[in-house]
């Protein structure tokens, strides 16, 4: 019997101020939580509800700040939410991570808006094979990360001492995963975190 697959995605309350900071000095505050909200919402509306769109997989919404998680203001009903905790963001990931019921597992961000079922199915489908699978993103990161169903065994020291915002946090996690578990990566996404990136997102968009 095939275990359970989780998807979880990474969410900031989209407050005024509280989002997107660096996108916000290049097209101010307003611009960037508009961005912010419809972005996370397209993305819980489109991996939310996975079998809608061919998936197979339960969706859980770890937010920050904590005390969103046991509020509907911003989120869907029908999707389980946790709060992420405290620390950075390695400990948070790795606390959902270790916390979910077995099963192999996903985590993403809520910001790029590229992120589709097909990707995410992808990724699950490279996990049945592999320990570990990545999303890279264009600037050095990750937008996805996942575990197979021993998870439980790399969780401890996967996101240990990893260069975070950096050009080195996928490099640093893969060294922390240790060599021949990873699947072969993903499609490399942006991250929308800045002026130039948004305008050329928006100019992709409209083409």
């Amino acid at each position: 019997m095939r275990s359970v697959r989780h998807l979880v995605i990474f969410l900031r309350a989209p407050q005024r101020g509280a989002v997107k900071r660096r996108l916000a000095r290049d097209i101010g505050e307003r611009a960037a939580l508009g961005f912010y909200q419809d972005m996370s919402r397209s993305l819980v509306t489109s991996l939310g509800h996975a079998k809608k769109y061919g998936g197979n997989w339960q969706t859980v919404l770890a937010v920050t700040p904590d005390h969103f998680a046991s509020s509907a203001r911003f989120w869907p009903k029908g999707i389980r939410r946790v709060g992420q905790g405290r620390g950075s963001l390695g400990a948070r990931m790795g606390r959902v991570l270790d916390q979910l019921p077995p099963g192999p597992a996903i985590i993403i961000g809520s910001d790029i808006p590229n992120i589709t079922p097909p990707l995410i199915k992808q990724a699950f489908d490279r996990l049945d094979q592999h320990e570990a699978v990545f999303g890279p993103a264009m600037d050095g990161g990750y937008w996805l990360v996942g575990l197979g169903r021993r998870r439980r065994r790399f969780v401890g020291r996967l996101f240990s001492s990893v260069r975070w915002s950096s050009p080195h946090a996928l490099a640093d996690t893969r060294a922390n995963l240790g060599h021949g578990l990873e699947g072969p990566p993903l499609a490399a996404l942006e991250d929308v975190d800045d002026g130039a990136a948004f305008e050329r997102w928006v100019q992709g968009a409209h083409i």
